[in-house]
């Protein structure tokens, strides 16, 4: 077995003050309460084993300075851990061997947005609902569509390969990826692909990096896909009796209805009644309705795209739904969507301390036995949960919480956790679809992949990382 190098260098005045010499005074900051601030992201620090913090922050604007710093890192041998909004649920962003915390923030530039092409390049803190805005303006459409996406960056929707709502149409954000500008460890600065939609000179490094969180380089340029928007979008709010009925009725949409949804949106009643009382609103059935499902509909006619909704709703009637809901103008919109983009957000406000969020994923023609399963398991474990996510793509985001206050909390949760992990690999599934593993799932890995598949990682991150110090300690037990 391959021993691997966790024996790092401190950071010391000295590093601080050539720090300062990359990046400048107001581009490197040792004060206690920013490092903290920055060593974190959305994992509640209760959540991990223990404390992580870096020593110094550095923001970067430019990638000259981030060669420079991975130069320097590497022939000091400290650590640097690249982060970008701080919006990951993975730790994926967190520093688990202190050093160099890297912020991404100041680049935030949109760079070229061709229209020849079809294609725009961005820097990676670039706001994802930014990049939506720009193409919307030219008519056209960047359906990469995390639900932070008002809040996320471009660039750590590239690290963790970030799925959304658009999937089952479109594909996840590594399918919109052309190009990338990456910083190597060692400070090596190199382009993966480029413009081009066909590109199988060498091995396929693009598709490597995506997902690859922040492991491999750190990206700092990304040119992605862009396509014609489509004229009409309609979405559709559709509450069912029973769980399984919802389930069921997603393969009848697209077989019998002939249609592809943009989106296909389930949420179960605790869910939904959580996101009712955080945004102190109403929705349709929400006491009545086991699930809802969010479909979404595009169209270039507008009375062809009504036929094909009457259709689909005519479907779901048939397989127990208890009403349609169409929203087809913004305000209705709107509603509908911050609904589901709170769902997160309303389980934390609930339950802050006594959960854990899942990110769990199986073949979608296994979610109706992952959703008996779940709750079987919950009753089983005496904890309760929360359902919501992209049913399209078989991906189903799972909070496991507990209602009352018990210093066995921690136990508790994880015997459902283990058990709902247990049950997703008979199903086929894996363990996180496109929250990533980070440092806060790195020892579960191996429920999941085999050794020889996890010494295939650890071999290709040394490839990229011979002394092991960008973003280390991540993916897989090390």
């Amino acid at each position: 077995m391959t021993a691997y190098n966790f024996n790092f260098s401190k950071v010391t005045s000295q590093t601080v003050e050539d720090l300062t010499a990359i990046f400048g005074v107001s581009g490197v900051s040792a004060d206690a309460e920013k490092v903290e601030a920055y060593s974190r992201d959305e994992v509640a620090p209760h959540l991990l084993d223990k404390k992580y913090t870096a020593d110094v922050v550095c923001f970067a604007e430019n990638t000259e300075q981030i060669s420079a710093l991975m130069k320097y890192a590497c022939s000091h041998r400290i650590p640097v851990t690249p982060r970008g909004a701080g919006t990951g649920l993975s730790g994926g962003a967190v520093p688990a061997y202190r050093g160099i915390e890297l912020s991404l923030e100041r680049m935030n530039r949109i760079l070229d947005l061709d229209l020849d092409n079809l294609t725009i390049t961005v820097e990676p803190g670039v706001v994802t609902s930014e990049i939506n805005k720009a193409a919307a303006e030219k008519h056209l459409l960047y359906a990469g569509d995390p639900c932070s996406g008002d809040v996320s960056f471009i660039g750590g929707n590239v690290a963790e390969n970030a799925g959304g709502n658009k999937v089952i149409k479109y594909g996840a954000t590594g399918s919109h990826v052309l190009g990338l500008e990456v910083v190597l460890p060692d400070g090596r600065v190199t382009q993966f692909g480029g413009k081009r939609r066909k590109d199988v000179t060498g091995y396929d490094f693009v598709h490597l990096m995506v997902g690859s969180e922040g492991t491999l380089g750190i990206i700092t340029k990304i040119i992605l896909r862009l396509m014609p928007s489509p004229s009409f979008i309609v979405d559709l709010l559709v509450p069912f009796g029973t769980v399984q009925q919802a389930i069921k009725a997603v393969p009848e949409i697209m077989t019998r209805g002939k249609a592809v949804p943009s989106s296909i949106e389930f949420i179960d009643k605790q869910s939904m009644l959580l996101t009712e009382q955080y945004l102190q609103t109403k929705f349709p059935f929400s006491h009545e309705a086991d699930a809802h499902l969010i479909l979404q509909f595009e169209g270039n006619d507008r009375e062809s795209l009504s036929d094909e909704i009457e259709k689909i709703g005519d479907i779901c009637m048939e397989n127990g739904a208890l009403e349609i809901y169409v929203a087809d103008n913004r305000t209705t919109k709107d509603k509908l969507w911050k609904g589901r983009k709170s769902i997160a957000e309303a389980v934390w406000s609930y339950a802050p301390v006594q959960i854990a969020n899942e990110d769990i994923v199986v073949p979608t023609s296994r979610c109706a036995e992952l959703m008996e399963g779940l709750q079987r398991i919950c009753g089983e474990c005496g904890v309760k949960y929360a359902a919501y996510g992209h049913l399209g793509d078989g991906n189903m985001h799972v909070s496991l919480y507990l209602e009352d206050e018990t210093p066995q909390w921690k136990d508790i949760i994880n015997n459902a956790k283990y058990a709902l992990y247990d049950l997703v690999a008979q199903l086929g599934g894996t363990l996180t679809g496109e929250h990533g593993v980070g440092l806060k799932r790195a020892h579960d890995v191996a429920r999941f992949l085999d050794s020889t598949q996890i010494d295939l990682i650890k071999r290709v991150k040394i490839a990229f990382d011979p002394d092991n110090i960008l973003n280390p300690g991540k993916i897989v037990p090390w």
